[in-house]
């Protein structure tokens, strides 16, 4: 599995027994539970979270409902479920760029991770694609970073948002790489492989999902894979840890899916719904589905997911410096 040397901790210590959901003394849950997440139907974050809640259903024998909350870099989803009740009923869908990319180089956002929600479980990892229009000339990473540096006020890039984790890494590679490109913001991943396939946008950072068809039908050219593994879909694209460029594998994981629940939500719920998760990660059905989406299941307890937030966080202001977010 992809990056499970990264994530190892999260699985030690986690006992046989947690594969099965527990008998717990109360009723929950009793009625349908919500899922928030803060982009539109249709992207990454969406068919993570619409197969969890399904199969999540099925584990708990209660529906579970995805509610779509886009707006203001996941602020819409993160304020109605800071303001629920905290019974287990209304999560959040937590990204990467929601967790520890964006509260690591910013200092303006309403929230603290780590302290206004309790941690549940981290359902998945993905890797990413950078990619590029045919119309121009870069066709490998250091070839990108070398048309940046050569041509500043040219070269652009596509983002699915201020603060969102294509934004947030193409800046870090950009400033690894001494290069330049001009940022052009969007409101989903989809929006950017449009402009891409078209020539508007020169580049951008997207989930392999979406990005692995429009490279194989030639509308857009990839450049690399983040990490250190190339992908069985696309294997003649490099990892970026073959360029020459030094310093490029910080990007990795290129995002993260979590479960959190509002602040004060009782133990014995958050312990039912980590093992409604993990059982779900750990069903060979379940893998083999999500791998041939271009994700990778994980299993966690709600103390090493937040665990690993904490320390991806800390990576992210070793990277502060290096980060523009004045575009």
């Amino acid at each position: 599995m992809r990056l499970q040397k990264r994530f190892l901790f999260l699985v030690c210590g986690i006992s046989l027994a947690a594969a099965v959901i527990p008998v717990q003394a109360s009723d929950f849950p009793s009625r349908p539970i919500k899922i928030l997440i803060g982009f539109s139907a249709g992207g990454s974050t969406d068919a993570v979270a619409r197969y969890y809640a399904l199969k999540m259903g099925e584990m708990l024998k209660s529906p579970v409902v995805v509610e779509n909350k886009p707006g203001a870099s996941q602020l819409v989803a993160i304020r109605g479920t800071t303001s629920a009740r905290p019974d287990g009923y209304t999560l959040f869908m937590a990204t990467g760029s929601s967790l520890s990319q964006g509260p690591g180089v910013r200092t303006d956002l309403p929230y603290d991770p780590l302290k206004d929600f309790e941690f549940v479980a981290l359902a998945a990892s993905a890797p990413g694609a950078i990619i590029a229009s045919p119309r121009i000339p870069a066709k490998s990473i250091d070839e990108l970073l070398q048309y940046g540096r050569d041509n500043p006020d040219k070269l652009n890039y596509g983002s699915s948002g201020v603060g969102s984790a294509s934004h947030l890494q193409i800046e870090y590679l950009l400033s690894v790489g001494q290069s330049h490109a001009i940022h052009i913001p969007y409101k989903a991943d989809a929006e950017i492989l449009n402009a891409i396939a078209e020539g508007s946008v020169h580049f951008g950072l997207g989930p392999l999902q979406s990005a692995v068809p429009q490279i194989l039908n030639g509308k857009v050219r990839g450049i690399a894979i983040t990490g250190s593994q190339r992908s069985k879909a696309i294997p003649d694209v490099p990892a970026l840890s073959e360029a020459k460029t030094p310093g490029l594998g910080g990007v990795d994981p290129y995002t993260y899916y979590g479960l959190l629940a509002p602040k004060g939500t009782p133990p014995d719920v958050i312990a039912r719904l980590n093992a409604a998760v993990n059982a779900v990660s750990r069903d060979p059905e379940a893998i083999k589905y999500l791998q041939d989406k271009f994700f990778d299941p994980q299993v966690s307890t709600p103390e090493s997911f937040k665990k690993f937030v904490t320390e991806d966080i800390a990576k992210w202001r070793g990277f502060r410096s290096k980060i523009n977010l004045a575009n």
